[in-house]
């Protein structure tokens, strides 16, 4: 009856027994007949360890991973190449089974790994603090929104259509339910369209979230936009990053961002069929005591030595609910290793020359498949490894074309923007090899 509960019929009775019941069905007697289901479960009949492994496998091969497919598809998660050292680190069983520090002080090394991944976060977005990381892109946007509605005490928030759509999405889903209003500015040309952010930005604008490069791969203004948002007194700017990006863009805080959050998944996180991932965030001091979850410090222990310890505890489970600034359950810990490690692996060169790469094969590929005049730029923007283009072909015929040739293609973008029919977004990283890039192309070509 319980195939994969390792209990004997004897061992079931004697702790019945204990309990002071004859039966299972006694022990479930409070459960009113109504609402009981009184059949066996519509499941297959149960099967030894061995099949249920044979079976598994078999499932298993039905995926097909990039290490069969080249791909091509970005739209927030990307195909870059992860060092040996970083699963190397994350597989050690100190930091695999370690669970959140909640008595911190004997969880040095996991605080110490979080303060160094704070640093690093803190550096690369030209920002003064970040916290121990969020779950993802999406939830970063969010809790970055109700941040600079806690702060400038507004309930309106800005958010360009750039922004990668399923951000968004997890923005207004949080935002319905804690009664602040998102209203969503148009994009122009692949870019936001300052001239309606100026017509909707109020004294109500808490804060205006902008992503670069932006969904399409296209850079914005930044710089532009962040002095339009500052006009209007105490409305905060939020920027979205990629941040292998950063390797060769201006820091968003030099750039006169706010708060600044991404997607961490590039920083050394497998694809992992969809994660988990892991969000960053980063503010200015001023905003420090804002921050969701959690923030590590460095101090010295009573010996003089170097310690960490939590020093800003905002969430739920260390101060009282009503206190909280998020009640976030996680910080990512095991991606946050990965990225730590990943950063420190790469340094500022190996970020560098991972971001230039990544570009330049992406402006290779981009003249490559649009030579013909087949496939024609969908922007006249400057991007970085991402990039649209649209054709007389259904992107789901380009794709399927694509994936007889085990090339996994680009993101159709009709998905999210009816306006552009048949444009798909191609993401070219520093793996691509100029063969694999060739190929794209040539089959392209083909395709009719």
């Amino acid at each position: 009856m319980y195939p994969y509960i390792p209990n004997t019929k004897d061992d079931e009775k004697r702790m019945l027994e204990y309990i002071g019941f004859d039966s299972m069905e006694d022990l479930f007697s409070d459960i009113p007949e109504n609402v009981k289901l009184k059949r066996e479960l519509d499941l297959k009949p149960s099967m030894s360890e061995l099949e249920v492994s044979r079976y598994l496998i078999e499932l298993s091969r039905q995926n097909i991973s990039t290490n069969q497919l080249t791909c091509f598809l970005g739209a927030g998660a990307y195909d870059h190449y992860i060092p040996s050292i970083v699963g190397h680190i994350t597989s050690r069983s100190e930091f695999y089974t370690s669970y959140t520090p909640y008595q911190a002080e004997i969880s040095q090394g996991t605080l110490q790994y979080i303060f160094e991944y704070q640093t690093l976060i803190a550096n690369l977005t030209g920002m003064d603090v970040s916290n121990a990381s969020l779950y993802d892109g999406g939830t970063a946007v969010a809790e970055a929104a109700f941040m600079a509605a806690n702060i400038t005490r507004r309930d309106q928030i800005l958010v360009s259509k750039t922004v990668n759509p399923e951000s968004r999405e997890v923005l207004k889903t949080y935002a319905h339910l804690q009664g602040i209003e998102v209203i969503e500015i148009e994009g122009e040309d692949g870019v936001t369209n300052t001239d309606q952010l100026r017509e909707q930005l109020s004294d109500k604008t808490a804060a205006v979230i902008v992503q670069s490069p932006n969904f399409f791969g296209v850079i914005e203004d930044l710089e532009g936009i962040g002095e339009i948002v500052h006009s209007q007194k105490r409305t905060l700017f939020i920027t979205s990053v990629d941040p292998i990006s950063l390797g060769i863009l201006k820091s968003p805080g030099s750039l006169g961002a706010d708060i600044v959050v991404g997607e961490g998944q590039p920083l050394g996180i497998p694809l992992q069929f969809g994660g988990p991932y892991l969000g960053f965030i980063a503010v200015n001091k001023a905003h420090m005591r804002k921050l969701p979850g959690r923030i590590v410090g460095e101090t010295v222990d009573e010996d003089g030595n170097r310690a960490f310890v939590l020093t800003l505890q905002a969430r739920e489970q260390h101060i009282r609910r009503e206190k909280a600034t998020s009640n976030i359950c996680s910080n990512q810990g095991i991606n946050t290793l990965a990225a730590a490690v990943y950063l420190t692996t790469l340094g500022k060169k190996g970020l560098r020359e991972l971001a230039l790469q990544a570009t330049q094969k992406a402006h290779y590929a981009f003249n490559q498949i649009t030579k013909s005049g087949k496939f024609k730029p969908l922007f006249d923007k400057p991007f970085f490894k991402e990039f649209a283009v649209t054709s007389d072909i259904e992107v789901d015929q380009i794709n399927k074309g694509l994936l007889d040739e085990n090339i996994l293609g680009g993101y159709p973008l009709e998905k999210d923007y009816p306006q552009y029919k048949n444009g798909v977004l191609y993401a070219v990283t520093e793996k691509r090899t100029k063969e694999e890039i060739d190929k794209l192309s040539s089959v392209l070509e083909g395709i009719k």
